[in-house]
């Protein structure tokens, strides 16, 4: 109703809320999405069709995986290493509650690794994201802590592909003979 001079003094009735899946459904299902896209399957939320972790890392061979693309930053093996250690350490808080300190610079020590220690690491990779997905899955209750914890999961994830497609993109600088072929 207005007032007379037009003046809405009464608002209109809300309309009845649409029924939605719970939170606890909705938080499942986004951060299983995220973090499939993130390390197998495109979806179109983030990441660009081939880009997701491994499928990222199937085109690197040790050889590569143990270059230092940075005085700053670790190898490809070791950026694979911390990632599967951060999988690792936040799955035991989401699951068992065990939040002691995590021995974080233990997780950037590897350096090079030849074709089985490679090999070892993706598999450990895969093993870590797969028990993540597999208790997300599971999980019925969402507190506060394990919304968060999801959240945190998604966003190293997607930081350490970011930084280790980056490096992709400079290693080929550090090969050598690079640019020693003339233009034209």
């Amino acid at each position: 109703q207005t007032n007379g001079r037009g003046v809405l003094v009464t608002a209109p009735p809300l309309p009845e809320p649409i029924p939605s899946p719970s939170i606890e459904g909705s938080v499942r299902t986004h951060a299983l999405n995220l973090l499939e896209e993130i390390f197998t399957a495109h979806h179109g939320y983030i990441l660009d069709r081939g880009t997701s972790f491994f499928e990222t890392l199937a085109e690197i061979d040790a050889e590569t995986a143990s270059l230092r693309y940075s005085p700053h930053c670790g190898t490809l093996a070791a950026q694979v290493n911390h990632t599967r250690f951060y999988l690792d350490v936040v799955l035991r808080a989401m699951r068992d509650g065990d939040n002691t300190p995590a021995d974080w610079d233990s997780s950037w020590e590897i350096e090079a690794v030849n074709e089985e220690g490679w090999a070892a690491l993706l598999a450990g990779l895969r093993a870590s994201y797969e028990a993540v997905a597999a208790h997300i899955g599971t999980r019925e209750t969402w507190d506060d802590s394990a919304v968060g914890d999801a959240m945190a999961l998604v966003a190293h994830s997607a930081h350490h592909l970011g930084e280790i497609r980056q490096a992709l993109a400079v290693i080929p600088l550090l090969r050598p003979g690079f640019g020693d072929q003339s233009i034209g």
